[in-house]
C-alpha cells in the first residue's frame, strides 16, 4: 500500500514539475475568467440581480400588489390620488345606472407569451356574482346584479393568463413553492432580474438578510437592529396606504350606546408620539379625503370631563380589555397607560389572530384605494366590520357611495360620511405606520 501511495505522490509531483507554467497560467485564467463573468460581464450587459426579502404568506393568486404590478396591470391602474386611470383599457362607460360596465381594449397590446391581448384572453373569476360577455375582441362587457360605482377600481388588479404571463416590464421567469406557499419568485426584464423572497414573520426575514440570502429588505415595521448598523443603507417612509387603529366593539356592554367613553378615550391618547396621525378610513391622498373633521386632539381633561358623566358607578365597574398583535405591543402599552390617566382602567391582551369576542382591538390595516367603505363599517357586513358597528346614516351613506356615478357627487357623499363617523367614534384611528427599507449599501 505505502509503495503504491509513494508512487502515486512522484508521479504528481513529476507532472507539476514538467507542466508548472502550464498550470499556473491555467490557475491564472480560471481566476480572472471567475471575476470577469461574476463583475464584468454583468457591468458589460448593463445586467443587475436584486434579492429582496418580504415579510408575508402568499398563494400564487393573492402575490402582493406591489410585486405583482411590475409584471401586469388590470384593464385600469390607480393613480396617487386614487383616481382610476386607463390600464389594458383604454376606455370604458356605464349603463342602467352602474349595472352594466363596457371596457374598449387598447391596441398592440401583447402577452409575455408573445400572444395578443384580447377580449377572450381576459379573464376575471367573479364567482357568478358578475356576467362577463365578449361583443367583440376589443371590448368586455360587465353586468353586474347591483349598481356599484366603485366597479372600474376593482377591475385595477393586475390580471395574468395561466403561469402568470403579464403584460407589464418584468416577467416572471421562476416561482418556487413551499407546500401551497410562494417561497420565491424571480422576475426578470430585459437586462436586470429581481428575486422575492417571503418571510413568516419580521424575525425570519432579519435572520436570512444576516445570514446573506437577501440584500434589500422592504416595509419594515420595526428596524432594529439594523437601525445601528453602519453598514446598511436605511430608507424610512410613512405608510399612507395603512393606517393603526383601535376599533372598538361598538356591539359590545362597555361601548354599546356609549359615545361619551368612546370620545373620551380618543381624546385621552397622544396621537402625536407615533408620527403622521390618522384622521379617518380614508387616506389622505384620496380625491375624497375630508382634512375637516373632528381631530380629537390630545386633551385628556376634556377625557375627563365625558367620563364623569358616566358616573361613578359605572366608572368602578369599567376595565377595558385591549387586544393587540405583538408587533404593537409598545403602541398598546402606552395607550393603556393614556386611558389608566384619566382614570380607565385598562388590561392588554397579545393575539397573534383577529380576537372573535374583545372589547378593544388594536390592528393595521391596509387603506382602501376607493373611498367605498361599505365592507368595514356597513352594518351588513358582519365578517368585515371589525368594529361591529351600526349606524343607520352611515349605512345610507354607504349606500349611496356606491350607487353614485358622478364623481363631484359621489365626493360630498363620503366627505359627509367622514365626518359623521369620527363624530360618532365607534373606532380611534391613530397614525400612518413607518415602513423601512434595507439595503446593503
Amino acid at each position: 500500500m505505502m509503495r503504491t501511495i509513494r508512487y502515486w505522490m512522484r508521479l504528481v509531483l513529476a507532472f507539476a514539475n514538467k507542466f508548472k507554467l502550464v498550470l499556473f497560467f491555467g490557475a491564472i485564467t480560471g481566476f480572472f475568467g471567475f471575476v470577469l463573468a461574476r463583475f464584468l460581464l454583468p457591468l458589460a450587459w448593463g445586467g443587475h440581480t436584486e434579492r429582496i426579502g418580504l415579510v408575508g404568506r402568499y398563494h400564487v393568486e393573492d402575490l402582493p400588489q406591489n410585486v405583482i404590478e411590475m409584471v401586469s396591470m388590470g384593464l385600469t391602474v390607480i393613480d396617487d390620488q386614487g383616481k382610476v386611470q386607463p390600464g389594458i383599457a383604454k376606455e370604458w362607460d356605464s349603463e342602467e345606472e352602474g349595472k352594466k360596465w363596457i371596457f374598449k381594449l387598447k391596441e398592440g397590446l401583447a402577452w409575455h407569451d408573445g400572444e395578443r391581448v384580447t377580449s377572450e384572453t381576459i379573464n376575471y373569476n367573479f364567482e357568478g356574482e358578475v356576467k362577463v360577455n365578449y361583443p367583440n375582441e376589443m371590448t368586455i362587457v360587465f353586468e353586474l346584479k347591483n349598481p356599484l360605482a366603485a366597479f372600474p377600481s376593482i377591475l385595477a388588479r393586475p390580471i395574468f393568463k395561466n403561469g402568470l404571463i403579464g403584460v407589464g416590464e418584468w416577467r416572471v421567469s421562476k416561482v418556487s413553492l413551499a407546500g401551497d406557499y410562494v417561497e420565491k419568485i424571480t422576475l426578470k426584464s430585459d437586462r436586470d432580474r429581481k428575486i422575492y423572497s417571503f418571510y413568516p414573520t419580521e424575525e425570519k426575514l432579519k435572520t436570512a438578510y444576516k445570514l446573506g440570502s437577501v440584500d434589500v429588505l422592504e416595509d419594515l415595521l420595526d428596524p432594529s437592529p439594523f437601525s445601528e448598523w453602519g453598514t446598511v443603507k436605511l430608507i424610512e417612509k410613512p405608510n399612507s396606504d395603512r393606517y393603526v387603529a383601535i376599533f372598538l366593539n361598538n356591539q359590545s356592554e362597555v361601548f354599546s350606546g356609549n359615545k361619551a367613553l368612546r370620545q373620551a378615550l380618543y381624546y385621552s391618547i397622544d396621537k402625536k408620539v407615533w408620527g403622521e396621525r390618522v384622521f379617518g378610513p380614508i387616506s389622505p391622498n384620496s380625491w375624497a379625503y375630508n382634512p375637516q373633521v373632528k381631530d380629537y386632539e390630545y386633551d385628556q381633561e376634556r377625557a375627563r370631563e365625558l367620563i364623569e358623566e358616566m358616573g361613578d358607578e359605572a366608572m368602578e365597574s369599567l376595565d377595558i380589555q385591549l387586544v393587540v398583535s405583538p408587533v404593537l405591543l409598545d403602541v398598546a402599552e402606552k395607550v393603556a397607560e393614556d386611558w389608566r390617566t384619566v382614570g380607565v382602567k385598562t388590561t392588554v391582551l397579545v393575539s397573534s389572530v383577529i380576537p372573535v369576542d374583545y372589547q378593544a382591538f388594536m390592528a393595521i390595516v391596509d387603506v382602501s384605494r376607493d373611498p367605498d367603505q361599505y365592507a368595514m363599517w356597513h352594518s351588513t357586513q358582519m365578517e368585515t366590520n371589525i368594529s361591529n358597528y351600526s349606524n343607520p346614516r352611515i349605512d345610507k351613506l354607504l349606500e349611496d357611495g356606491r350607487k353614485e356615478l358622478d364623481e363631484e357627487d359621489r365626493k360630498k357623499i363620503y366627505l359627509d360620511f367622514q365626518r359623521f363617523l369620527l363624530e360618532d367614534a365607534p373606532a380611534i384611528f391613530l397614525y400612518h405606520p413607518i415602513s423601512y427599507t434595507v439595503e446593503r449599501k
